[in-house]
């Protein structure tokens, strides 16, 4: 394990955050300075405000959690592993080593969604997630559609649960069900929406992904198989099947895969093919309807 920084009660935050810096900085890890405040804050339970204001306060009681995170952050470990709380969609979100960290690219689902359907936004429509794993998706589009229903279906147990939780915490439960599934088996009845983050990573890349997502993302979620289309072949086909008059399907995809999705798209049926961009201008989900 890197060496963490040595912090103890009577340590100032300012000189608790310059030790955090230099930790961070010697591990590696990416913007040093921005993740050392951050890491403080969160550790003590402080305010970036606060921090400012008042640098010469002790840490107190707050020196041994701040110690602790220092030394897993500096591991390469998120600091939304650490706290088991990631933001997306303006929503907190619980996430456990069973679940993806929502990212924020994967937003561009929500926003796509919402442009598509604008017209439909009081609806009564059906959604269904594949994948749902912390319900993130499920849960900002719920919000975002407030007379919709939802169905979320993960292979993983640990993973549906995390989404029941969330679905719960944000006051969604009764508009929701969570299921445990492979991919669409099962199913029936027809949705206006379907949504999937799949696994999109070919297998032999895994081992290449930055150590942030390698060592902490669930390879259950990652690993799309050799060419990393193996997820796309399973929900395509049944998508269409499951979707409503009308209905779309928006499914995320990694870098360099929009044109291969597509063509899995259009072999299925679809005839309306699009693609979108994240905010870093990389296509980053493929939307598709009969």
């Amino acid at each position: 394990m890197t060496n963490g920084p040595n912090l103890e009660a009577s340590t100032a935050r300012s000189e608790a955050l310059a030790s955090l810096e230099k930790t961070f900085k010697i591990a590696g890890i990416e913007n040093p300075v921005r993740e050392a405040r951050v890491s403080l804050c969160a550790a003590s339970g402080i305010s970036p405000v606060a921090l400012i204001v008042e640098p010469r306060e002790p840490l107190g009681s707050a020196a041994g959690n701040v110690q602790e995170v220092a030394e897993r952050r500096a591991t390469g470990e998120p600091l939304s592993r650490i706290v088991g709380k990631r933001e997306f969609w303006g929503l907190s979100l619980a996430i456990s080593p069973h679940v993806l960290d929502p990212r924020p690219e994967t937003e561009t689902i929500v926003e796509a969604a919402l442009s598509i359907l604008s017209n439909r936004r009081e609806d009564q429509l059906s959604i269904l997630d594949l994948g749902v794993g912390s319900g993130a998706l499920l849960c900002a589009l719920l919000t975002e559609f407030g007379s919709a229903r939802g169905v979320g279906v993960d292979i993983s147990a640990d993973a549906a649960d995390v989404a029941r939780g969330n679905l719960q915490a944000c006051g969604l439960s009764l508009r929701s069900g969570i299921r445990v599934g492979d991919w669409t088996s099962g199913l029936e009845g027809r949705f206006d929406l379907i949504v999937s983050n799949p696994p999109y990573i070919p297998t032999a890349d895994l081992a290449r992904l930055p150590r942030e997502v390698r060592d902490f993302d669930p390879w259950l979620a990652l690993d799309g198989g050799i060419d990393g289309l193996a997820a796309y072949r399973r929900i395509l086909p049944e998508a269409r099947r499951l979707l409503a008059p009308g209905g779309w399907l928006l499914t995320e995809l990694g870098a360099g895969q929009a044109t291969d999705v597509s063509a899995v798209a259009n072999a299925c049926g679809f005839t309306d093919v699009r693609t979108y961009q994240d905010l870093a201008g990389v296509d980053r989900l493929v939307a598709a309807r009969p």
